[in-house]
């Protein structure tokens, strides 16, 4: 099993994701330390080795390009399995689907079966209104896509245009999405008149988004 990235090899994996989406390559071990700061191409290369270890990329010896995802990342389908890792999704657009490519912020190379049941993106978390629960602001919580649920289940719902994570309590037609946080109030739908669509049930939660998973 991929064991979470430190947050500064996260930033050395993003870069060469970024690098090899804009030119179709990788990047140096010169030029990752550029961009990142490192004080030698040497320090870049012990962040590579680190990620060569957990899984997440594959070297090349003798070559000065020689990086490979564990995953390569297919354009014509952008949240497939096996594709640089789990999508992360940030602001998501009023209308359009959670999973559009538009909304992947970056892919976290953690397998889908880290999460039980297997996780299928990651939604970054905006907002206090779980944080009795430890979801707080800036987590990545990781998502299970269904649409079967059962009351009690923290969910990721869209009302209308608004997406957002409760806790889901059902009665007939009538559904409750209960905030972990005094300071917010429940949402109550009638859905003889109102739309709710499940996205997904929270199966962990990634604290701060650095790859410290929580299961």
């Amino acid at each position: 099993m991929t064991r979470p990235l430190t947050p500064r090899q996260q930033n050395v994996y993003d870069f060469i994701v970024k690098t090899m989406h804009e030119l179709g390559y990788p990047p140096t071990r010169a030029e990752i330390a550029r961009a990142l700061g490192f004080r030698s191409p040497n320090a870049a290369e012990e962040h590579l080795r680190a990620l060569s270890k957990k899984g997440v990329i594959h070297m090349i010896p003798g070559t000065s390009r020689g990086i490979r995802l564990a995953h390569q990342e297919q354009e014509e389908n952008p949240i497939a399995p096996g594709n640089g890792g789990l999508p992360v999704i940030g602001e998501v657009a009023a209308g359009s689907p959670v999973l559009a490519a538009a909304h992947i912020d970056r892919y976290c190379p953690l397998p889908p079966d880290y999460f039980t049941p297997r996780a299928d993106y990651l939604l970054r978390v905006r907002g206090l209104s779980m944080r009795d629960v430890g979801i707080l602001e800036g987590d990545l919580l990781a998502v299970h896509r269904t649409n079967r649920v059962r009351d009690g289940q923290i969910v990721v719902a869209r009302m209308e245009d608004d997406v957002t994570v409760k806790r889901i309590r059902r009665d007939g037609h009538r559904v409750w999405l209960l905030p972990e946080n005094a300071d917010f109030s429940p949402i109550e739908l009638d859905l003889r008149h109102q739309h709710l669509e499940i996205e997904g049930i929270g199966v962990g939660v990634i604290r701060g988004g650095n790859g410290q998973a929580l299961g």
